[in-house]
């Protein structure tokens, strides 16, 4: 018989799934972020489609805005947001996308992600755009800035002070124990590592790359993410070439299954359109983050000369998280059968497909090193957004108290069980997502007029910081 204790932490996790299934459910956050992501390609003219070339070569060729102020590098703030969008997420939260909504979930993550890159582009504009220096010298940026100093008068700064709680809330949840729960899990079952063992080496290196701030964490996300990247998709290739004569199927499969829903097959139970596209949805914002606000956080640090071009440099974080590292892992679940094997098996669906294809056990490998790699890069970008939004509430003074006590969390989230973290994480997510896009909302028209004088001016993004403030000054510009 149940204890009084066993009911009421029955009652409470209960309570705390349907709150939030309600809020990343059909009915709230998920057409709030369709609905923000197209109002905001419409009014920029399709930015993420006409100028995805320009960005990719200004984040990933030139990496630098030369004569820009700020903290880090443009690249650095790119790979340190990439470090924390792309994660376990990107392996697990796709193959539990795919095994309950069927093939057509992927579709769907990719118009997330399409979408998306509109919203990406907006946050880190308006990152930049409103960021100011702190009591250490450094830039600050943010939801919990730019909601505040854009939108005045009352509103404006409960959305920032909303935000900004929620944040340091996820920071701890899903930006940190969760994450090192799943490395520590990850080298148990693949190298048998004792979680504790796991728990106090990355309270080491976490808390060395933290000792050093945004500069550190930069500097260690622009060599480790690249790589990160680089060793899932050279073994998702591998997969997908032993598994050649699948892709054909899976193409066809992901494109009528987004429309016409997936009948029962194997240990799939089968799936309507409208379950498709709100896994697809869930899942792609939660492996993307376009829309939650956070990678302004990271942009705002960035040296730049003007805000529209770090908000397109960071635009291509979502190009990369979604259309190249989640169609990887899709078409790998795909193409090998495996999706069918049911909502059961999604926690290994993706180790799975790699395991079937490669020889002895390189397939569990290389998916179990890519899940710490991508885990461990979460918890310092996170530990970023984090560490601004405690500042924004409690002063300059709290960013070391906070630095020390997201380190020992580290340890907590490696030894203990979590599922109560994971829903409350889900949770905290989506009260970020809220405020950040209702501001997206009633900031658009800036964010239209400001891009759009700024791309007549200089359309190919390759004007000199020297031409960049002549227009500044032409134009009378805030920012400067």
């Amino acid at each position: 018989m149940e204890t009084t204790e066993q009911l009421t932490a029955s009652g409470f996790e209960d309570g705390l799934s349907a709150t939030a299934s309600f809020v990343w459910g059909p009915w709230l956050l998920i057409p709030l972020l369709f609905a923000t992501g197209f109002v905001l390609t419409i009014r920029l003219r399709g930015v993420q489609f006409r100028k995805l070339f320009p960005a990719l070569r200004l984040g990933l060729i030139d990496r630098s805005d030369e004569g820009g102020k700020g903290d880090i590098s443009q690249y650095q703030a790119l790979t340190t947001a990439l470090a924390a969008t792309v994660g376990v997420g990107n392996i697990v939260g796709v193959a539990t996308a795919i095994s309950i909504g069927g093939p057509g979930a992927l579709f769907w993550m990719w118009i997330t992600g399409l979408l998306g890159m509109a919203s990406k582009y907006s946050e880190a504009f308006l990152g930049v755009r409103f960021r100011v220096t702190d009591g250490k010298g450094n830039m600050s940026g943010g939801p919990q800035r730019y909601l505040e100093r854009g939108i005045k008068g009352p509103v404006g700064k409960f959305l920032a002070w909303f935000f900004a709680i929620a944040a340091v809330v996820a920071s701890f949840g899903i930006g940190n124990m969760t994450q090192a729960n799943a490395v520590s899990e990850n080298l148990e079952k693949s190298f048998n590592v004792d979680p504790t063992v796991t728990g106090i080496v990355m309270f080491i290196l976490i808390g060395a790359v933290l000792l050093g701030g945004i500069k550190a964490i930069g500097q260690v996300t622009a060599a480790f993410v690249p790589l990160m990247i680089a060793i899932y998709i050279i073994g998702g290739l591998a997969v997908l070439a032993i598994n050649a004569e699948g892709i054909p199927e899976a193409i066809t499969l992901i494109f009528t299954d987004a429309f016409t829903g997936t009948s029962a097959v194997g240990g799939f139970v089968g799936s309507g359109i409208m379950l498709a596209l709100q896994l697809g949805a869930a899942r792609g914002i939660f492996s993307n983050e376009s829309g939650m606000g956070s990678a302004a956080i990271a942009a705002a640090a960035a040296k730049t000369t003007h805000p529209v071009r770090q908000g397109l440099v960071s635009m291509t974080q979502t190009f990369i998280d979604t259309i190249i590292v989640v169609t990887f892992t899709g078409l790998v679940i795909i193409s090998s059968g495996v999706w069918s094997e049911g909502e059961d098996r999604a926690g290994t669906m993706t180790a799975d497909a790699f395991t079937a294809a490669l020889p002895g056990d390189w397939g569990g490998h290389i998916v179990t090193i890519a899940i710490v790699f991508f885990a461990f890069s979460t918890v310092l970008g996170w530990s970023y957004y984090g560490e601004r939004c405690a500042q924004r509430i409690f002063g300059d003074y709290a960013t070391v108290p906070y630095r020390m006590l997201f380190t020992c969390v580290v340890v907590v989230g490696a030894t203990m069980e979590l599922n109560v973290a994971w829903t409350f994480s889900d949770l905290a997510n989506g009260l970020m997502a809220l405020p950040n896009l209702v501001g997206l909302l009633l900031l658009s028209g800036l964010i239209a007029r400001e891009t759009k004088a700024y791309l007549d001016f200089d359309p190919k993004l390759t004007a000199s910081a020297t031409e960049v403030e002549k227009f500044l000054i032409d134009q009378k510009s805030p920012w400067r």
